[in-house]
C-alpha cells in the first residue's frame, strides 16, 4: 500500500528533493517540440513525488531501450540529452510517428502525413532526419495513399540508430550515471522499501 510523504524520515525526503532538484538540472531548458503533437514540457507527475517510484523509473530506463521510451520521464531525459548533442529531430520524428498512428480522421492523416514529410523527412527540411534516400522515396511515395503505416519504415530505422547509437551514449553520460546512482541508493535504503511482510506461524 502507498504511503504518503509524510511517513518518510526527514533524511529520505531530503534525498527525493535532491533527487528532483538533479534531474531538473539534467532537464534544464529542455522542452519537447509542442509542434509535433507528441510531449509536453517535462512534468514531474504525482507518482514520482515519491522517491522509490522514480527510482525505479530510473533503473529500468538501462534494461532496455523501449522501457525508456515507455516513460515520460525517460523520453524528457533522453530528449535532454540528446539536445547536448544536436540531433533532438530523430526522437522528435519517432514521437511525431507515434501520435500521427493514434488519429482516425482521413482528412487529419493526410495533412498531418504532410506536414510531418516537411519537417523531418524532405530535403533541407528543418528538422531532417538520418535515413537513406531509398527510406525518402518511400516514404514520398507512401504520400500519394496516406494510412497510418506510412513511416513505419522511416520510424523504424531512426528507432534503430538512437537505439544503437545514442541510447547507449545516454546510459554513459555523466548525468545518467548520477541519476543511477543516486536511484540505486534511493532503492537500497531500508526507507524506500515497504512495509515488512508479516511472519506465519
Amino acid at each position: 500500500m502507498c504511503r504518503t510523504l509524510a511517513t518518510f524520515p526527514t533524511t529520505c525526503l531530503e534525498r527525493a528533493k535532491e533527487f528532483k532538484t538533479r534531474l531538473g538540472i539534467f532537464l534544464h531548458k529542455s522542452e519537447l517540440g509542442s509542434d509535433t503533437g507528441s510531449v509536453g514540457k517535462f512534468e514531474w507527475s504525482s507518482k514520482h513525488s515519491k522517491e522509490e517510484n522514480f527510482s525505479e523509473d530510473v533503473l529500468e530506463w538501462k534494461e532496455s531501450f523501449d522501457l525508456l521510451l515507455s516513460s515520460k520521464n525517460g523520453v524528457a531525459a533522453f530528449h535532454a540529452f540528446l539536445k547536448t548533442e544536436f540531433s533532438e529531430e530523430n526522437l522528435e520524428f519517432w514521437l511525431a510517428c507515434e501520435e500521427f498512428k493514434k488519429l482516425r480522421s482521413a482528412t487529419k492523416l493526410a495533412s498531418r502525413a504532410h506536414k510531418i514529410f516537411e519537417e523531418f523527412i524532405c530535403r533541407e527540411a528543418p528538422k531532417e532526419v538520418n535515413i537513406d534516400h531509398e527510406t525518402r522515396e518511400l516514404t514520398r511515395m507512401n504520400l500519394q495513399a496516406v494510412t497510418a503505416t506510412c513511416f513505419d519504415v522511416a520510424q523504424g530505422k531512426t528507432r534503430t540508430l538512437m537505439e544503437k547509437d545514442s541510447y547507449p551514449r545516454f546510459l554513459k553520460s555523466p548525468a545518467y550515471r548520477d541519476l543511477e546512482a543516486q536511484a540505486s541508493a534511493t532503492s537500497a535504503s531500508p526507507a524506500s522499501r515497504g512495509p515488512a511482510e508479516p511472519l506465519h506461524t
